[in-house]
C-alpha cells in the first residue's frame, strides 16, 4: 500500500491547492507530492534517508487534507507513517521523535501522566491524553453539560492516548498496544456507547485502527462524536441553552477533514452559543488546515508554529476578536499565540456550559 500511493503521488498536484504546510512554508519540497518524490527517490536508490531528507519525510502533518481532496483516495499519509516506521526502525529519525516515543511507550501519553480508569455506566466519555493534560476545564465543562442532559458516564481513556502519536512518529506497534489498551479500558466500563471528546480520537477509533494496526472497532458498541450528541440533544430539546448573543469566529480543528460529518453538528452548537451564526474562517470544513497539534509539534516544531499561525491570521482577518473551538488539541496551540494577533479564545465546551439552565 505505501510503495502504491508515494508511486501515485509523487507527480500529482490533486491535492496541492488545500495543503497546509506548502501554504505557510511556501516549500515546494513538503507538499504531498513533495515528500512522495523524495520518498520514491530513496526507494529507487537516488537518495538517501539522510538528517536533510528525514526532515522532509516529517514535515508531513498526517491531517489527512490530501487524501480528502484525491479523487482517488490515496493514503499517503499512511504510506508516509510505514515509511516512517522503516526509518525508525534503522535509528535514522530525528533524536526528538525517539524522546517523545520513549515517553509514550512508558506513560501512555505525550503530554503527561495516564490515570486508571474506574465505574462502569452504559455511556462511557473517552477523555484522552490532549483533553485531560492540555485542557482539564474542557472536560469539566463536558461533565457539567452532561449532568444537565441527565446522562451519567463512566469517564475512559484519562490522560491516554489513542496510538495516534505513535503510529503517526513511526512506531506501530507501540500504537498498536495502545491501541490494544484503550479498547480493553471500554470493554471494562461495559458501555455501549462511548462519546468521543476530540476529532483526532473519532478518526482513530474510526480509521486508524483498521487501515494502519488491523485492529477493529468492537461492533457492539455504538461510537458517537461528543458534539453531534450534544447538538442532537439541542435539537430535541434535552439541552436548553439561555439565549446567546455575540460575536465570534468558528476554527474548524485539527483533524476536521477526517471527520466531515461534524460540520453541520457543531456550528449548531455556535449558533446556539452566539445567537447567530458564527464567522468563518477561508480555510474551514472540507479545506480546514490545522494548527500545530500533531506530531510535527515534536519532529518539525517551526512547522506546527507556521501552522498555528497561519490559522490564527485567517482568524484575524474574519474582523472578530473572539475565536471558538471544542477541540482541546487545537486550544491549547492556538493560546500559546492568540495574544499577538489581538484574539481570544473561547473553549466551545466551557462557553455551553456556562449558557445551560435547567
Amino acid at each position: 500500500m505505501s510503495a502504491t500511493a508515494i508511486e501515485n503521488c509523487r507527480y500529482c498536484l490533486m491535492c496541492r491547492h488545500a495543503a497546509p504546510v506548502g501554504h505557510v512554508m511556501h516549500d515546494e519540497t513538503v507538499t504531498p507530492h513533495g515528500i512522495a518524490l523524495v520518498a520514491a527517490s530513496v526507494n529507487r536508490g537516488l537518495l538517501d534517508w539522510n538528517p536533510s531528507s528525514v526532515d522532509v519525510l516529517y514535515a508531513e502533518p498526517d491531517t489527512g487534507n490530501c487524501r480528502a481532496h484525491c479523487v482517488t483516495d490515496q493514503r499517503l499519509p499512511a504510506a508516509i507513517a510505514a515509511i516512517r516506521a522503516a526509518v525508525c526502525a534503522e535509528g535514522l529519525a530525528p533524536p526528538s521523535v525517539y524522546q517523545i516515543h520513549e515517553r509514550l511507550a512508558r506513560t501512555g501519553s505525550a503530554f503527561g501522566e495516564r490515570l486508571a480508569s474506574s465505574g462502569a455506566a452504559d455511556v462511557a466519555l473517552f477523555v484522552g491524553d490532549e483533553a485531560h493534560n492540555l485542557r482539564p476545564a474542557c472536560v469539566t465543562s463536558v461533565y457539567a453539560l452532561l449532568r444537565a442532559i441527565r446522562v451519567e458516564v463512566a469517564p475512559i481513556g484519562i490522560g491516554a492516548s489513542t496510538g495516534y502519536m505513535a503510529c503517526s512518529l513511526g512506531f506501530p506497534e507501540t500504537a498498536r498496544t495502545q491501541a490494544l489498551a484503550c479498547l480493553e479500558e471500554i470493554r471494562a466500563a461495559g458501555a455501549r456507547k462511548v462519546l468521543v471528546l476530540a476529532p483526532v480520537d473519532l478518526f482513530a477509533f474510526r480509521k486508524l485502527y483498521p487501515e494502519r494496526l488491523d485492529i477493529t472497532w468492537p461492533p457492539d458498541i455504538e461510537l458517537v462524536d461528543l458534539a453531534t450528541f450534544l447538538a442532537a440533544q439541542l435539537a430535541k430539546g434535552t439541552l436548553r441553552l439561555c439565549p446567546g448573543s455575540g460575536d465570534a469566529t468558528y476554527i474548524d480543528p485539527t483533524h476536521a477533514v477526517r471527520t466531515p460529518e461534524r460540520f453541520g453538528p457543531v456550528r449548531e452548537l455556535c449558533d446556539a452559543a452566539l445567537g447567530q451564526p458564527p464567522r468563518e474562517l477561508f480555510w474551514r470544513r472540507d479545506r480546514a488546515h490545522p494548527v500545530g497539534s500533531t506530531a510535527l509539534q515534536f519532529s518539525r516544531p517551526d512547522i506546527a508554529e507556521a501552522l498555528t499561525r497561519a490559522r490564527l491570521e485567517d482568524a484575524r482577518r474574519t474582523g472578530a476578536s473572539t475565536l471558538l473551538c471544542e477541540d482541546p488539541g487545537t486550544l491549547h496551540h492556538l493560546e500559546r499565540y492568540a495574544s499577538e494577533y489581538g484574539l481570544t479564545i473561547h473553549g466551545l465546551f466551557n462557553t455551553l456550559a456556562t449558557l445551560t439552565r435547567a
